[in-house]
């Protein structure tokens, strides 16, 4: 399967200091936003620089800047928000993968192959960065809301007292 954002490039073409910008086109963050749950998706690039030692393991470092346009969890508006993330990430053969999760290490993204997609890696990051409770400037939850009863039959108890 083809991601909606594919940009690879061949590991052996990768020197000490490799620069590569990734935009996305119009159709392409289209496709990615439908992907992220996005009402649209403006404007999508990463910045990497990529630098390979020995044997075939490729440090990445990236900057990824979007704009997007996500719903408010307070008003279910639709709002656009701007990301500006650094990152630091490692692509590893799918076969050298370190099945061991260290927090403090740099994330480790498997290929296969001879290539990286630094297009489905811009589109991982993307996931990353977004906010998961996304809200409008100035949105939130009244006092009312926030006190009222809440759990699975809050909503009987409250029709049992006007009965």
């Amino acid at each position: 399967m083809t991601p909606e954002l594919s940009r690879p490039i061949m590991v052996e073409r990768i020197g000490a200091a490799t620069r590569i910008e990734v935009e996305a086109n119009e159709s392409e963050r289209a496709a990615v936003a439908r992907r992220m749950g996005l009402h649209a998706l403006p404007l999508l690039t990463c910045a990497f620089v990529l630098s390979r030692g020995q044997g075939p393991t490729v440090q990445a470092q990236g900057v990824l800047r979007a704009r997007v346009v996500q719903t408010c969890v307070v008003t279910l508006e639709p709002f656009e928000a701007e990301l500006d993330e650094a990152f630091a990430v490692r692509f590893v053969p799918e076969a050298a993968l370190n099945d061991a999760v260290d927090i403090e290490e740099e994330d480790e993204i498997p290929y296969a192959g001879a290539t990286i997609d630094l297009g489905e890696a811009t589109s991982e990051q993307l996931a990353l960065a977004l906010d998961p409770f996304p809200r409008k400037p100035g949105a939130a939850f009244s006092e009312d809301e926030a006190e009222g009863p809440s759990g699975p039959f809050a909503a009987l108890a409250s029709r049992r007292r006007l009965s």
